[in-house]
């Protein structure tokens, strides 16, 4: 009887195992066999990612992504992978990956534990934190000032997620506009429309510099929340996550990553200390 079960589980196991092995993706076997990539991206999140001046994708993680892409066609053989871009919300590009559509993400999402459940994600890519922007001679100075106000926020992004958190726990009472992306937020408070705009403070800065008055808006002092940005990647493909990461290393130890910065943040300033030790941290040694 002991050895007829054992036969049974094993046999069992056999079935099995070839049906598992099927369901892993296989996402540099693909880019081989077709020489190209899907790259979910965003359009209006300078300077991390959007439509530059000769309407094709540019910014910070734009070009991150593009020297990954090329760093994998060394890898993998193939001299020059096309580059399928698509246009993508937060919420959207995530959901790409996790079906399939896309084979990364390139832009500025936040690596979260409930995202976790659906896509990997690559070494960490840039720090930034959520905050607000407002009217520079608004009487608004602090988060509990914006109790009774309206505050606009991108639907499907970690920023309302806890913004909504931060008003539950600090008693504000703010009404909370959703909004599709950054330019509709930014002409909802040119017009009155809301009182303050919730978003990640880099996209923030980049989307009032493009304002007609850039000097008629302020940010608050306060931040409203930790925002480590990551490239997604399809779930359980370790060796592309793997290829993605070493090329992420190259850029950061061989300095490559100051050009970058320089280029797209240069105006903020060199990187802080936070963001210098994040590069550092994110570099895996051979």
């Amino acid at each position: 009887m002991k050895s007829t079960l054992i036969a049974f589980v094993l046999a069992c196991f056999a079935l099995a195992s070839p049906a598992h092995a099927q369901g892993a993706p296989d996402t540099l076997g693909k880019i081989k066999a077709s020489k190209a990539i899907t790259v979910a991206f965003s359009t209006d999140s300078l300077p991390f990612s959007f439509v530059g001046d000769s309407n094709k994708p540019a910014g910070y993680s734009i070009d991150l992504c593009e020297r990954i892409v090329n760093y994998i066609g060394r890898a993998i053989g193939v001299s020059d992978i096309k580059i399928n871009w698509v246009p993508a919300t937060a919420a959207e590009r995530v959901q790409l990956v996790a079906t399939g559509k896309a084979d990364m993400d390139c832009a500025n999402t936040t690596m979260t534990q409930t995202r976790l459940r659906t896509v990997d994600f690559s070494s960490l890519i840039f720090i930034d934190g959520g905050g607000f922007v407002v009217k520079s001679n608004a009487p608004i100075n602090r988060f509990t000032d914006l109790n009774g106000k309206k505050v606009a926020v991108i639907k499907g992004t970690t920023t309302q997620a806890r913004l909504e958190t931060a008003m539950k726990d600090r008693l504000v009472n703010a009404q909370v506009t959703l909004i599709n992306d950054g330019n509709e937020g930014i002409a909802l408070l040119a017009s009155g429309a809301v009182d303050a705009y919730a978003g990640d403070k880099i996209k923030l800065i980049g989307l009032v510099v493009q304002a007609k008055d850039p000097d008629g808006y302020a940010m608050l002092n306060e931040d409203l929340s930790f925002e480590p940005y990551a490239l997604a990647l399809p779930r359980g493909d370790s060796a592309f996550r793997l290829e993605v990461n070493k090329a992420l290393t190259q850029i950061y130890v061989s300095g490559d990553i100051d050009g970058i910065f320089g280029k797209w943040l240069g105006k903020l300033g060199r990187p802080s200390g936070l963001l210098a030790a994040m590069y550092l941290l994110n570099a895996i040694p051979e």
